[in-house]
């Protein structure tokens, strides 16, 4: 019983390479947020951004792994398996708050 729509071969060509560039420009954000060519501010408003993870997007930071994304997460009262479209704007608000304290 499957519900997949049947695809002609040049439909899913078509939707593999949109797919691959997807995934390359959410890679291509994450490099920015790291290398710090962009704020976290900045990631959160960009469109790119709307389906990555909030962890994902944290751990992209420099010096935020694993652990410190999570204390952060919480502190925002933010759900880990939430992704940046999902963040209110408290929450948002709370992100760069508390990203900027730790910077002082």
């Amino acid at each position: 019983m499957n519900n997949f729509p049947i695809l002609t071969e040049e439909q899913r060509r078509d939707a593999l390479a949109l797919s691959a560039k997807t995934r390359a420009d959410r890679a291509a954000l994450k490099r920015d947020l790291k290398a710090g060519k962009v704020t976290l501010a900045e990631a959160l408003d960009d469109p790119r951004a709307l389906r990555i993870p909030i962890r994902q997007l944290l751990m992209s930071l420099p010096g935020i792994g694993s652990a410190k994304a999570d204390m952060i997460m919480k502190a925002a009262g933010i759900a880990p398996n939430r992704r940046v479209k999902g963040v209110g704007i408290r929450q948002r608000q709370r992100l760069i708050e508390i990203f900027n304290a730790g910077e002082k």
